[in-house]
């Protein structure tokens, strides 16, 4: 038995280049977003904030990415279809500070370990899905 666990974190380079390819992807599809790339505690790594996007949006980008972190991988995106049928929940844990329950916040993982996460937020709930997968997909790719 032991009394540590360890993890691992995503790197800054590695941060930056998730979010590289979050501005990248976004721009080319005309969207002005805000991304929050965090480590697994759900501290920010990055922040952006695109010219002309949102400024509520970064706190929701923010909070995208430390959901995802605090409850180890799981998107943002599948948070609406664990409690939808539970009011107790819908109206008890969506009153969590920083709990987002909408698309848009996708872990980030290195050989299978959450690593981080991506917050994508001031496009649709779809538009900061995809854009948060195609950002995540460039640590699978190194």
């Amino acid at each position: 038995m032991t009394d540590t666990v360890s993890s691992r974190s995503i790197s800054l380079a590695a941060a930056q280049r998730v979010l590289a390819a979050a501005v990248d992807a976004a721009a080319e599809r005309g969207l002005a977003l805000c991304i929050a790339v965090c480590d697994p505690s759900g501290e920010p790594v990055v922040t952006a904030r695109m010219d002309g996007a949102p400024r509520l949006s970064a706190r929701i980008a923010a909070d995208k990415a430390f959901t995802v972190a605090s409850f180890n991988g799981l998107p943002t995106s599948s948070w609406w279809d664990l409690i939808k049928d539970n009011p107790s929940l819908v109206h008890g844990i969506t009153h969590t500070p920083r709990l987002i329950v909408f698309g848009g916040g996708i872990a980030l993982t290195v050989d299978g370990e959450v690593v981080g996460a991506i917050g994508v937020s001031g496009g649709s709930s779809t538009d900061d899905e995809e854009v948060a997968g195609i950002a995540a997909a460039v640590l699978s790719a190194d």
